[in-house]
């Protein structure tokens, strides 16, 4: 049986039970939010990891991508980064490579990773099909679905699937007058394909032979946000909620048949529109655990796009949004280096921490009074701890004269703090 078929027989799972723990919530709770579609368990059977659970109630989860491309292959490099990105806490990496051996670097990175993985499999059956026929609209059908179980079998956790760009979405793209059509790579992927030969999105026609696979090896299906906005201008427009809706008519679906699913969602999105987007979702898609890319609320921050991602990502978590995919300094620029994606992570870290706080999670409000506790008492060893780098943080100490070594060097000799602790004290 799958997580949500022992959940909805009332079977509280030791998964269940480990990250209910994890979660500071009771194991009851984690069973019914998986029975209901509210929360789900990124783990494939095949793996043996500590389970991550995404979804109401639960903490802020951070994915950070990574993978080669074509013109840059390095999986030592890969492997850097995914070092990086466990030190520094990412709570699941999605490996998005199209150079090189594809299902080799997946199964090395799957074989370091101690967190969820997850995969885009379309990537790598357009691969195929560009080296085996020369063209997109070469991919078959029994090849992509060949290739999804392959990722599966390999021990993926979750997969991102693009199963709302169907041919009434394309009809309506055609229509709307985007700024930007698509932007999302998947999304492009099925477009041509679904043009060129003249076919319904596969992934959308034979969703049921998707769920199968999917329950074979409880694996979770994010549903990928094709027609995403990629700009400010497209943002929650008709093509966007027209794929939402599809979406969440899938979702349904899964769940009675026991498939954890996630919705993914925008892109770029207003500041003004962020909350919105989150509520529109959970209202559409009955609480569905939601995953945002960013989201980024100006088309302009080029170089600095993860503190635009981390600003929306912090009003997304606060409104309800489960789960946040890191944006890395190098976005829409180059494939990201191991600075990039740790740069990427720590902002993204820090829009899931505030957005905890906005959402009543206790222990990430402990965290910031222990850190007051520790800047009252002018105690940096205990600020360096709760810091999201700690290495930064001990080297611009370093910096500062052996003088001033209780206090920072911009106040110095006239810190607040200590200036009225001790005359407080003296009184």
């Amino acid at each position: 049986m799958t997580r949500i078929q022992y959940a909805k027989k009332g079977i509280i799972t030791l998964e269940m039970e480990k990250v209910a723990n994890l979660e500071n919530v009771s194991p009851e709770k984690i069973a019914s939010d998986i029975a209901n579609g509210l929360t789900v368990i990124t783990k494939n059977i095949k793996r043996d990891i500590q389970p991550l659970a995404i979804g109401n109630g639960l903490k802020t989860k951070i994915n950070a991508n990574i993978g080669t491309s074509k013109d840059k292959i390095s999986l030592d490099e890969e492997i850097s980064k995914l070092e990086v990105l466990i030190k520094y806490g990412a709570d699941a990496v999605m490996d998005l490579s199209t150079g090189g051996a594809i299902k080799e670097i997946r199964n090395s990175l799957i074989k370091k990773a101690p967190i969820a993985v997850g995969t885009v499999p379309i990537y790598e059956a357009v691969v195929q099909a560009v080296e085996q026929a020369n063209s997109i609209s070469k991919m078959t059908e029994d090849q992509l679905f060949k290739v999804i179980e392959e990722h599966a079998e390999d021990g993926v956790d979750f997969i991102t699937v693009h199963c709302g760009v169907t041919r009434k979405a394309i009809e309506r793209l055609k229509v709307e007058g985007r700024q930007l059509n698509i932007v999302s790579r998947g999304g492009s992927f099925l477009l041509e394909w679904m043009i060129l030969n003249d076919r319904e999105n596969p992934l959308y026609e034979q969703f049921d032979r998707l769920l199968e696979i999917a329950k074979k090896y409880d694996l979770t299906l994010s549903l990928g946000d094709g027609l995403r906005p990629g700009c400010l201008q497209d943002a929650t427009d008709r093509c966007q909620i027209e794929e939402l809706l599809t979406l969440s008519e899938l979702r349904d679906i899964a769940l009675s048949e026991g498939v954890q699913v996630i919705i993914e969602g925008p892109g770029h999105v207003p500041l003004n529109q962020v909350e919105l987007n989150i509520k529109l979702q959970k209202k559409i898609c009955k609480g569905a655990p939601f995953y945002v890319l960013g989201p980024l609320v100006t088309d302009i921050a080029l170089g600095y796009d993860h503190i635009a991602a981390a600003i929306g990502g912090a009003i997304a978590g606060a409104a309800g949004a489960d789960f946040l995919c890191y944006v890395t300094p190098s976005e829409h620029i180059r494939l990201p280096d191991i600075e990039d994606v740790k740069e990427g992570l720590i902002a993204s870290k820090i829009a899931a921490h505030a957005a905890d706080i906005a959402k009543g999670i206790p222990s990430a409000i402990e965290k910031d009074r222990q850190m007051s506790l520790y800047r009252k008492n002018l105690d940096w060893e205990g600020q360096i701890s709760l810091s999201f780098n700690p290495e930064k943080i001990r080297f611009l100490r370093e910096q500062i004269p052996p003088t001033l070594s209780d206090v920072c060097s911009m106040c110095g000799e006239f810190c607040a703090i200590k200036t009225v602790e001790r005359v407080l004290r003296q009184k």
